[in-house]
């Protein structure tokens, strides 16, 4: 047995769990953790910086002198939309590098996989601080490194398959709970972080008339994208050291090269894919539902057809996955969770600035005097949902039921859609709607909160419903298709805030979770249910 291969690992036996087993998981699932955090932290980035190019005017040179009042308000309109598009361009790509990260534990091994994604996300965050230190960057040179933001979103997959082969089925709710719950709480780190560290100017920074400013709010925004990249470098140094392969992720257990060029060949497919969508969303102006199933299936294809032959035998196999309905059904009940969870996050902090602060549907750049400051609260949201998580697979566990669980937390999560939707409408025709803010982030954080809780039992559901075989790719593939909220949410936000009408996007959710309460009761707790409270 190598330091690095493990080709020994039987974690149902008790003997070698307490022996070997458990010291050696715990190691791999404490480098995992941190490794995560920091994908979801450059991942989601964006939604506060969102809020920032607003406030500091980036306005990507679509304003010139000689536009007249009404032309510049309409102007503001187009742009604070293309605001919206950034994290949902980020969420487009991450959700899409997920299809590849699904499969990759079983091509180039946990450790290779977790070291060379960690890596990656160094590019998206040195380029976002390359960004922000000029005021006149160009809206293609955000969209390209919002894209490139997206191997946060892809590493969800492969850390979530990979730790799932390191802890035996009893301990899957528990040891998933910790690294999603721990991981995703990057989110609300970061929507803490970033605006307090833009208050630092370290550097200067190039202001609207090209001159350069320093030591004034405009030369501390660059902190945003460097914050990151020492917390980055030690978190890749300690994956590449302390983590392993197992035989039972990858049964042909590979050298760091080979694991590495295989990750790196998967990945490339992934974002060539994410670009397409990226071009088609904003070069082509598609319509967000048409770009969406084009990207899935573009990915797929390459991954089947464009691979080489050792690669794609393994996919084949891992592909079966496909022909069980369960796949189906946990990936459309997943999404309800995961994707609101991570959609909410980030489009929370926008749709907070919108409904509060520029509270004038005719002038966009009106700022309302007595707006809460809602910088200071917003990262609650992805906090309480990060932190229940693990909660959410424990109560699973303990009652041996992540259905029940699951059942449970969407019917709050329905009500406390329809109270955010409710509370929009009384802020909208207010003309103080700052007094509707804590009635409405108090039924943000209930919905954060039911949303983190069936992450945990959702997840928790799928190793009692597939084989071990299966497993990882299910919750590689139905994190995946989730992860998607992070596209559409920020988008239906960004295209209802346009018309005036964000409750009706509140009401559409409503809707498609209490379909995935009638699926989970009817495959999972019915009297027809072939599963029984998995």
């Amino acid at each position: 047995m190598s330091k690095i291969n493990l080709s020994v690992w039987n974690v149902e036996d008790e003997n070698f769990w307490n022996s070997t087993g458990k010291k050696i998981a715990s190691k791999n699932l404490w480098i995992s953790i941190p490794a995560l955090l920091l994908a979801f932290a450059v991942w989601i980035m964006w939604s506060i910086i969102a809020t920032k190019l607003k406030a500091f005017g980036f306005n990507f040179g679509m304003i010139t002198a000689e536009m007249n009042p009404a032309q510049i308000a309409e102007k503001l309109k187009e742009i604070n939309s293309l605001y919206y598009t950034l994290p949902a361009i980020a969420g487009l790509a991450g959700a899409t590098l997920r299809i590849p990260n699904s499969f990759l534990i079983g091509l180039g091994g946990g450790r290779n996989v977790i070291f060379f994604t960690t890596l990656l996300l160094l590019i998206p965050a040195i380029g976002v601080g390359f960004a922000l230190q000029d005021v006149n960057t160009s809206y293609m040179t955000f969209a390209v490194y919002a894209a490139l933001s997206g191997f946060g979103g892809g590493n969800f997959s492969s850390s979530m398959s990979n730790i799932s082969f390191f802890f035996p089925k009893r301990m899957q709710g528990t040891s998933l709970g910790l690294n999603a719950g721990i991981g995703n709480l990057g989110v609300g780190v970061m929507q803490k972080t970033i605006p307090w560290i833009i208050g630092f100017s370290f550097f200067g920074a190039v202001g609207a008339d090209g001159g350069v400013v320093v030591g004034e709010a405009l030369s501390g925004l660059q902190n945003a994208g460097w914050v990151w990249v020492p917390l980055l470098s030690i978190a890749t140094v300690a994956a590449f050291i302390g983590m392993n392969n197992v035989i039972t992720g990858t049964p042909k257990l590979p050298s760091t090269v080979q694991g590495v060029g295989k990750t790196m060949y998967m990945i490339a497919l992934g974002l060539l894919a994410a670009f397409v969508g990226a071009y088609l969303l904003i070069g082509l102006k598609v319509n967000m539902w048409i770009v969406l199933p084009i990207v899935v299936v573009l990915t797929l294809a390459l991954m089947k057809f464009a691979t080489p032959g050792d690669i794609k035998t393994n996919l084949n196999k891992q592909f079966a996955i496909f022909s069980n309905k369960h796949t189906w059904v946990m990936t459309i009940i997943y999404t309800m969770t995961f994707g609101s969870f991570i959609g909410f996050s980030a489009a929370f902090p926008k749709l907070s600035q919108d409904i509060f602060v520029y509270t004038n549907a005719d002038d966009p750049s009106y700022i309302n005097p007595n707006a809460p400051n809602f910088l200071m609260w917003v990262f609650l949201g992805p906090v309480i949902g990060a932190l229940i998580r693990p909660v959410g697979g424990w109560l699973s566990d303990k009652i041996n039921s992540g259905a029940k669980i699951t059942a449970i937390s969407t019917i709050f999560q329905i009500l406390a859609t329809l109270a955010v939707a409710y509370f929009v409408i009384q802020a909208r025709s207010s003309e103080t709607p700052e007094a509707y803010w804590w009635p409405f982030f108090a039924s943000f954080m209930v919905l954060f909160l039911t949303t983190g809780i069936g992450n945990g039992s959702t997840f928790r559901s799928i190793p009692y419903i597939f084989s071990k075989e299966q497993a990882g790719p299910v919750l590689g593939w139905t994190a995946a298709i989730a992860a998607y909220g992070a596209f559409i949410i920020p988008k239906v936000f960004g295209q209802q805030i346009k018309s005036g009408t964000p409750e009706l996007a509140l009401y559409g959710f409503a809707i498609y979770y209490f379909i995935c309460l009638v699926l989970n009761w009817w495959f999972y707790q019915g009297p027809k249910a072939e599963i029984k409270n998995p």
